[in-house]
């Protein structure tokens, strides 16, 4: 296997729902996926939410994985396939974000948040959108405040590596 491919397997951040809200689908993917994956239609065309309900320490349909799900590399993939940064650093990088995803779904756990999505990266927009929108609010909690810091410094990680925000 290659490096490329033992990357993705061991990271997962994009099925998880950490770096991707959701999966487009081709209408001609549809009639195998559905069978597969609890799916949204709009227009003819379909799509499901991640976390991929199919994802669990690996893909569990990977060789019936939608298009857009092979197909996607993210930043982190091809700086390792370009020789920007070796194989072990990029494995540090997502245990990193792995640990900092962990810390920051504690802290939402604590507090009087209510937020729609389950999926991690549209809780990110939502939760940014909120900070935005209480910026000036000098009554912030600091319980909120560290939250703000703790989602600031994980966007501009996945910013620098992966090349995703939340913004």
């Amino acid at each position: 296997m290659s490096d490329s491919t033992n990357l993705c397997l061991a990271c997962g951040l994009c099925c998880n729902g950490t770096l991707i809200g959701f999966v487009q689908l081709d209408s001609e993917e549809l009639p195998v996926l559905r069978e597969l994956l609890d799916l949204e239609n709009t227009n003819g065309e379909g799509f499901f939410l991640q976390p991929c309900k199919k994802f669990c320490d690996g893909c569990t349909i990977y060789s019936k994985r939608p298009k857009q799900c092979a197909k996607y590399e993210c930043e982190l993939l091809k700086s390792v396939e370009q020789k920007e940064i070796d194989f072990d650093t990029a494995i540090e990088t997502i245990q990193v974000v792995k640990q900092q995803k962990i810390a920051i779904e504690k802290q939402l756990a604590l507090l009087p948040l209510e937020l729609k999505s389950e999926s991690f990266y549209f809780k990110m927009v939502e939760l940014n959108r909120f900070f935005q929108n209480s910026q000036y609010d000098s009554s912030l909690p600091q319980t909120h405040l560290n939250l703000m810091s703790d989602l600031a410094q994980l966007e501009s990680l996945l910013l620098k590596r992966f090349g995703i925000s939340f913004s």
